[in-house]
């Protein structure tokens, strides 16, 4: 998911930090980055709410980046 490697590089993040953020190892973060690994729902939702987007636009169903009116934080 490129998505993921630039939103994390806007934020000078490294893989380590967001695995350790997720309680993922540096390498199934790195999987997820590189298209071997997808994450799981609830690990995208966990990245939707830190990167203040929606889960369509971290899998590129869109490229609209701002998130959709939220239910709850």
């Amino acid at each position: 998911m490129q998505r993921l490697r630039n939103l994390r590089e806007d934020k000078d993040l490294t893989q380590g930090d967001m695995a350790k953020m997720l309680g993922v190892t540096q390498t199934t973060y790195s999987r997820y980055e590189n298209d071997v690994l997808e994450p799981s729902i609830g690990i995208l939702k966990e990245l939707a709410l830190f990167y203040d987007t929606s889960i369509d636009y971290l899998v590129e169903f869109t490229d609209v980046k701002n998130s959709y009116p939220r239910k709850y934080k």
